[in-house]
Parts: structure tokens; C-alpha cells; sequence
């Protein structure tokens, strides 16, 4: 790289738990900059989530955790060109993109979730992650199988 790495923001933790990761959550469910909406979305989720495992000893915010723990992928498989042909290469995640891509994850499924509104898909697909079930550990799941297919080719490794 030519230039210096640019530095990380510091980010701010919430207003209600004073947590840096509901904080990064809630950038990550962002549109066009209306993080007030995107805070109200989460929140009125975990109410929902609260009522529904209402029989959990856990808090709200203790399950949204576990849940993204659930569908938080260890390994993934990147494409490494040699000699012509393209080879999928598992490789180790950086924890810091651990952390992003299960968030994404959790979001874009809960997006693609039927149900009345985003708040209401994401509660259900917190659940489900939760219950270890659900398109986002779906996806867990399979990232880890192809890497697990893919083995032989971990000498490739960049």
C-alpha cells in the first residue's frame, strides 16, 4: 500500500445499554443516514424478543448477543488464481470482520424475512439465531462446509 492505513473511527455506544456493538448493529441497519429510525427498529425488537422468550432468564440484549455469536462464521473461502486456474481458499477470519459479516448476516435475512415490519423480522430472525436455525446460521453453516470442502487447498493461503 502506498499510502498509511486510515484510522478507525471510534464509535459510540448506545444510548439505552451504552454498548459499542448495539452501535455498530444499528450502522449496520442504517438507511440514507436515519440512525434514530434504525435505533427504534432495534429496540422495539428486542421488546418483541423479550416477549417472546419470555420463559429465558436472559435479558433482551444477553440473547441478541448469543444470537450473533450463532451465526458469527469462523472461517471463510476466498478466491486465489494460480497458474489458471481459480481455487476457493479457506481461510481465517480477522475478529473484527467476524463481528461485521454475522451482523450483516442477521440483517439481510431478517430483510428477506416475510412479516409486517423490519422490527417484527428482526426480533424472528434473533430468535431463530438464538435457537441455533434461521437463513443467517444457514449461512454460517454452509461458509463452513465449503471451507471444510475445500481443505486441500489451504497451503494456498495469502
Amino acid at each position: 500500500m502506498r499510502k498509511a492505513k486510515p484510522k478507525k473511527r471510534q464509535i459510540l455506544p448506545d444510548p439505552v445499554f451504552g454498548d459499542v456493538k448495539v452501535t455498530k448493529f444499528v450502522n449496520h441497519l442504517m438507511y440514507d443516514g436515519k440512525k434514530t429510525t434504525a435505533f427504534t427498529i432495534f429496540y422495539s425488537a428486542l421488546e418483541t424478543v423479550k416477549s417472546k422468550l419470555a420463559n429465558e432468564e436472559k435479558s433482551a440484549l444477553e440473547i441478541w448477543k448469543s444470537a450473533l455469536d450463532n451465526v458469527t462464521p469462523q472461517v471463510e473461502v476466498k478466491s486465489r488464481r494460480v497458474g489458471g486456474a481459480t481455487f476457493q481458499v479457506p481461510t481465517e477470519i480477522r475478529p473484527d470482520r467476524k463481528e461485521s459479516v454475522s451482523m450483516k448476516n442477521l440483517i439481510l435475512y431478517a430483510r428477506k424475512r416475510g412479516g409486517k415490519t423490519m422490527a417484527d423480522k428482526l426480533a424472528a430472525e434473533i430468535v431463530d439465531a438464538f435457537n441455533n436455525q434461521g437463513g443467517a446460521f444457514k449461512r454460517k453453516e454452509d461458509m463452513h462446509k465449503m471451507a471444510e470442502a475445500n481443505r486441500a487447498f489451504a497451503h494456498f493461503r495469502f
